[in-house]
């Protein structure tokens, strides 16, 4: 069985999504699935599927198929999603807005429970079912809200110095949104999410189609 921290961010990614059709199924009533159907479904690979399943244990049954609802428990355990993980967003503009609402912070093992800005404008408004919180007040935030992960939703110019003051405050991973390079620290793990670079990854498909087109 593979160690979960020689796991590939992309193996991850790829049992979230075997995680979500999963559910689908389940939603469904479909309640066993050989891999190839499962890849046929979906769109997916269905040697890819076994090999990384087999990194992680013997799932399924040689010409019977794997047990949908068994699978997906397992892979829910195996992503860490059986306890709750608790958010907290640091920066409460346009998009940390935006993500305090987002269905995807809020549902399963997700969900946001406070923010912190420093703009005295934002702080002591509503926010779902929180009040937002001065940025100072951050280590007292996380002790009593319970946030383990943080959220950085700030200029690139603060990214560094509020991971910083998250990880002093305690939380144990943080997801950033700002478009900058940060020093991980050890112990807290730090995932980007650059839409930008996004963005440019498919300018640039456009634009090679534009070239051949020429």
């Amino acid at each position: 069985m593979q160690d979960r921290e020689e796991t590939s961010p992309l193996t991850l990614n790829r049992l979230s999504v075997y995680l979500r059709c999963l559910r689908t199924l389940q939603q469904d009533g479909v309640r066993r699935i050989a891999s190839q159907e499962l890849a046929d479904r979906y769109l997916l690979s269905a040697s890819q599927i076994r090999k990384d399943l087999a990194h992680f244990g013997e799932f399924g049954i040689r010409g019977v198929g794997y047990d949908v609802d068994e699978l997906a428990r397992r892979l829910s355990s195996l992503l860490g999603l059986d306890d709750d993980h608790p958010i907290l967003i640091v920066g409460m503009g346009n998009l940390g807005s935006a993500l305090a609402h987002y269905l995807g912070f809020n549902h399963g093992a997700f969900r946001v429970v406070a923010g912190v800005d420093r703009d005295p404008e934002k702080v002591g408004r509503q926010m779902g079912s929180f009040t937002i919180r001065p940025v100072a007040d951050l280590p007292t935030v996380v002790r009593e809200s319970g946030a383990e992960i943080g959220v950085l939703a700030v200029p690139a110019a603060a990214a560094q110095e509020n991971y910083d003051a998250l990880v002093a405050a305690g939380v144990k991973a943080v997801l950033n949104f700002a478009p900058a390079r940060i020093k991980e620290r050890p112990g807290v793990p730090l995932k980007d999410v650059d839409l930008r670079i996004q963005l440019e990854e498919v300018a640039f498909f456009l634009g090679r189609d534009e070239t051949e087109t020429d």
